[in-house]
């Protein structure tokens, strides 16, 4: 069964796919027509409600690259393949937030959701084992997040089609 069918299936597991993870199958609908250079396929199969959209690039199914646009003209590639970003969304719901991808940063930012959330780690791990996924280590999920958005999401350049644009870079390069 594929991930996105077992999110479907599991409504624990979509609710916290949809709050704190603000992801969400139903809304793959990109606020804007986009492209990317190199030519790849890309198709958005879910979003967050500030009109962000998630993207597979290439052919394939869900072993595809993932690409994150906002609706603000910034994008990343965040993982390689629908159980990476599952792991991140799972591990730092407010990875959007996070500017170094530290684990430092990453539990400041816990700490405050926990004050609104006090059951978060239970409903994360609820919805890990109902996916059939193992979380990673916080450290390693959040470095592979830069990873991937240095590394091979170079290859990735989101494009505005009307004015032959390219996105923003969404994660900053550690050294710049």
């Amino acid at each position: 069964m594929s991930l996105i069918s077992s999110i479907r299936r599991h409504a624990d597991a979509a609710a916290f796919l949809a709050w704190p993870g603000d992801f969400e199958l139903d809304r793959s609908d990109h606020v804007e027509e986009v492209h990317l250079a190199s030519g790849a396929a890309l198709e958005g199969f879910a979003g967050d409600g500030a009109g962000g959209t998630f993207f597979f690039c290439g052919e394939g199914g869900e072993e595809r690259p993932v690409l994150y646009a906002d609706s603000e003209g910034g994008a990343a590639l965040v993982a390689v393949g629908l159980p990476e970003l599952l792991r991140l969304l799972l591990t730092a719901p407010w990875w959007r937030d996070l500017r170094d991808f530290t684990v430092p940063e990453s539990r400041e930012l816990a700490a405050e959701y926990l004050e609104d959330m006090p059951d978060l780690a239970d409903r994360r791990d609820r919805a890990a084992a109902a996916l059939g996924l193992e979380l990673g280590d916080e450290a390693a999920v959040l470095a592979r997040v830069r990873e991937v958005a240095k590394g091979i999401g170079k290859d990735y350049v989101l494009v505005f089609t009307p004015e032959n644009t390219a996105y923003e870079p969404l994660i900053a390069d550690p050294s710049s």
